[in-house]
């Protein structure tokens, strides 16, 4: 904090002190006239109601003057007078590095005892599904659903399915270590047609219907243009992420719209790494209880 503004902050701070200080001090001393009935001559509801004046309660009076010494007490302690830091040195930043600490040897001593245990083994065990569980709807559910079944509309895949983009088993290397994949736009080349043949006869080879022309069509546009990522039998390359046309999983949706969006625009995804923020044990425990609700 600058000179400037710690001046300021000063300045606000012994203003709204000494006004609120000195009202209070005043208002004890301060006599209002009363007639000799004790009300103030003011008169409501055709003089029914009458204003009167009592002094304060002393309880009220007592518990202000402690709130006044609470709050210097609190200057004089903590930060919050300019930039003086207080006799006590607190800081929140310091209170949460403690926090953490004790929280990270809390979360060690949970995880130790689970360590030697392989995926599968974890996928079994009550304490390791709990704490997967916990730890995946507090990291991955913003993005693949708090029952981990995804979201078509950002293109985050179902996790509980049989259908891995990169393989099996690749799921702890996607977590630790991220993924970024691209379907590049074909719209330029291919055109309004191509785009609708080509979509047709990729739905074609998961069994959905469409006009045997445009299939036809699309198989020649395909051949030329997509086998190379995905197969001339259209099951896809887990080492690119180029996935599997041949099967009803569609990460952006399997409607004729979404397909042919694909292909005319492409899309682009990106998994974060979270290899930093939650390390390799933690990551089993989410693997596990992912294990636990059907995905292998």
């Amino acid at each position: 904090m600058s000179r400037f503004w710690s001046g300021w902050v000063m300045f606000l701070v012994v203003l709204n002190l000494g006004i609120t200080l000195f009202l209070f001090v005043w208002a004890q001393r301060l006599k209002i006239p009363t007639r000799s009935d004790g009300t103030t001559g003011h008169v409501w509801a055709h003089g029914v109601l009458r204003e009167g004046v009592r002094r304060l309660p002393l309880w009220w009076v007592l518990f202000s003057a402690g709130m006044f010494i609470v709050g210097f007490a609190y200057l004089a302690l903590y930060p919050g007078f300019g930039s003086y830091q207080g006799r006590l040195g607190w800081t929140s930043a310091s209170e949460w590095l403690q926090d953490t600490q004790v929280n990270d040897a809390k979360l060690a001593a949970t995880l130790q005892p689970l360590s030697s245990l392989s995926v599968e083994e974890l996928a079994r065990n009550d304490n390791a599904r709990a704490l997967g569980e916990r730890l995946f709807l507090d990291n991955c559910a913003a993005c693949h659903g708090t029952r981990a079944l995804g979201n078509p509309s950002i293109g985050a895949p179902n996790l509980v399915d049989d259908d891995w983009l990169y393989g099996e088993g690749t799921l702890m290397a996607s977590v630790l270590d991220g993924r970024t994949g691209a379907m590049p736009p074909w719209g330029p080349a291919l055109g309004h047609e191509g785009v609708k043949e080509v979509a047709s006869y990729v739905l074609s080879l998961s069994g959905v219907k469409a006009p045997a022309d445009w299939v036809a069509a699309g198989k020649t546009r395909y051949e030329a243009i997509c086998v190379a990522c995905h197969g001339a039998d259209g099951r896809g390359n887990p080492a690119l992420g180029a996935p599997n046309l041949t099967d009803s999983v569609w990460l952006y949706g399997n409607d004729f719209a979404s397909v042919a969006a694909s292909i005319e625009h492409g899309r682009s995804g990106v998994m974060p790494a979270w290899r930093h923020r939650l390390g390799e044990e933690q990551v089993r425990m989410i693997a596990a209880w992912l294990h636990s609700q059907g995905s292998t």
